[in-house]
């Protein structure tokens, strides 16, 4: 059997656009004498619906549009995920599904049975989980068909299971001599690794050809890769789908090969997957919305810098303003760079000086302020001043505001509320300081789009003489460390204090980050590309008792 693998970028809630994208591939499966094509997890209404899915009429939109595909396919098979209606007075009233269909008849129809509750994923809250699994006969062929998770539950690879059941091991008892796993698997960086070998094995393990088709695109904060692939019964990876891209593979289960140059090129590292899925996400969060252009403030910074670049490619430099906006504490080296990063990313720059807006503010607050030496409230005035600046061209010009902040600050709340994390979508809000300065070394690897007097300059905000950010916070290179180990593995203070860092300085990280959590609850959705991002997949109250940052 000759199987199309396609992976596209759906719109949620845009059935139209969803309908001709799923005819449109399987239009071009069929003009490779394919027999079969694969789509991805819930592709029909895309992925994550979230409470779209407490929309009666939402669930029906999604019902129709699967019966005009039935009703639409002739001359090959297509298999795709949808949302279907649990009938049963008990449980959940919807079912995460996946269907088969070919020449207008539904031939086979599955349930997904494993539900996440974790991280970003709530299937749970709107799903009933299926309670059995069969396999189906089709082209010669016994396919187990499976959605996502359900492939994520094998005892012999993941260290410790959540579920009680494997959905794959019960379809190989069936029967099933090929897999197929419908998937909207979300991107972090070094996920795609773990994943291939997961899938890999388990083709291995029980001697059948595995297809894997995986939903693409950015939807809100969350990035998802493709990489959708094929292995054979030894699990050798024999089609692979590009990352970050819509595509399609072929492969044929007969004779274990793929077509015509089938292992698509991917990122090279993880510094150019996170570089990529940022700007994916950047490019579809915009687009979705309804926005063509964004705007930013531009402070000669790295980050700022990195944003800036970021935007331009999923954009295009047209659609693109920066605002640099000095003030009486910003450097020249930071006004011409940012006139020089401007040019290099041929973006339209306007500069408007602060200067007289903070002191005018500053006399009406404190008519003896002392330039030398501005409080913290001096200081993140001149950020709200930024900040308002920016949120009026975005409303001016119809554009999204990108705000810059990277998730060193936003973890310790190195930033000001309404200040510079004003905007529509923090584009490296989860990318730590050390990898913005590894994003931007790799840029330049071809071309200096970012100039190394940037990439060089100690970073600062500007906000009083001379100041920089380490006279307030640890060299980052200890600081992402010891924000990683609290953050995303959930170390407690003793264990990172174990790893070798200082009980002070431990303790006074935590704290911030603990502290902080109103700040984030308030910010702009970030683009996930770590295991553990702010927003959806980390959830902690503000008002809480526990104390765990108090010092011993």
């Amino acid at each position: 059997m000759k199987i199309a693998i396609a992976q596209i970028n759906p719109i949620i809630g845009d059935f139209n656009h969803n309908f001709n994208k799923i005819m449109n591939f399987a239009d071009r499966a069929k003009q490779l004498s394919c027999d079969l094509i694969v789509f991805s997890e819930l592709v029909i209404t895309g992925y994550p619906p979230r409470d779209l899915l407490e929309k009666k009429d939402f669930v029906e939109a999604n019902l129709k549009c699967l019966h005009k595909l039935i009703e639409s396919t002739h001359g090959i098979g297509v298999i795709c995920g949808f949302v279907d209606k649990n009938p049963d007075k008990e449980g959940k009233g919807l079912y995460n599904s996946a269907a088969l269909f070919e020449n207008s008849v539904l031939l086979h129809q599955v349930k997904k049975m494993l539900l996440p509750n974790y991280d970003v994923f709530d299937d749970g809250r709107y799903f009933e989980p299926g309670s059995s699994c069969k396999s189906y006969l089709y082209k010669g062929r016994r396919i187990g068909l499976t959605i996502c998770e359900d492939v994520w539950n094998d005892r012999d690879i993941i260290e410790k299971t959540i579920y009680h059941s494997d959905p794959v091991s019960l379809l190989i008892k069936d029967g099933a001599d090929l897999i197929i796993n419908i998937s909207a698997s979300p991107f972090h960086v070094g996920k795609n690794e773990f994943r291939m070998d997961m899938l890999s094995s388990i083709a291995g393990k029980y001697n059948v050809p595995l297809i894997y088709a995986n939903q693409v695109g950015g939807n809100d904060g969350i990035i998802f890769d493709g990489l959708s692939a094929a292995f054979d019964q030894y699990g050798h990876i024999k089609a692979r789908a590009c990352d970050f891209e819509e595509d399609m593979v072929v492969f044929d289960t007969d004779s274990s090969k793929g077509f015509e140059e089938n292992i698509h090129s991917i990122s090279g590292s993880d510094t150019e997957s996170i570089l990529n899925a940022l700007i994916l996400g950047t490019r579809d969060y915009a687009t979705k919305c309804g926005f063509s252009k964004v705007v930013l403030g531009l402070s000669g910074g790295i980050d700022s810098a990195l944003t800036a670049y970021i935007a331009t490619m999923a954009t295009g430099c047209e659609n693109v303003l920066a605002v640099s906006m000095p003030s009486i504490y910003t450097s020249q080296e930071n006004i011409n760079d940012s006139e020089k990063l401007a040019k290099n990313l041929g973006i339209e720059l306007k500069e408007i000086p602060i200067e007289g807006l903070f002191r005018g503010f500053t006399r009406l607050f404190s008519p003896s302020f002392d330039e030398s030496d501005p409080t913290v409230a001096q200081q993140n005035l001149q950020a709200r001043i930024r900040g308002t600046i920016l949120m009026a061209f975005s409303n001016m010009h119809g554009s999204l505001l990108l705000s810059t902040g990277n998730k060193s600050e936003l973890s310790v709340g190195y930033c000001t509320l309404y200040g510079d994390m004003n905007g529509g979508l923090a584009v490296i809000g989860d990318v730590p300081k050390t990898i913005v300065y590894d994003i931007a070394r790799f840029i330049n690897s071809e071309k200096e789009y970012i100039q190394q007097s940037i990439i060089e300059r100690a970073p600062s905000a500007e906000l009083k003489p001379d100041q920089t950010d380490q006279d307030d916070l640890p060299p980052y290179e200890i600081l992402d460390s010891v924000l990683n180990g609290y953050i995303e593995e959930l170390r407690g203070i003793d264990e990172l204090v174990d790893m070798g860092f200082e009980r002070n300085l431990v303790e006074d990280v935590v704290h911030r980050v603990d502290k902080n959590e109103y700040k984030r609850r308030q910010a702009a959705p970030a683009l996930k590309v770590t295991s553990k991002a702010f927003g959806d997949g980390r959830r902690y109250p503000l008002a809480q008792g526990y104390r765990g940052t108090e010092k011993k």
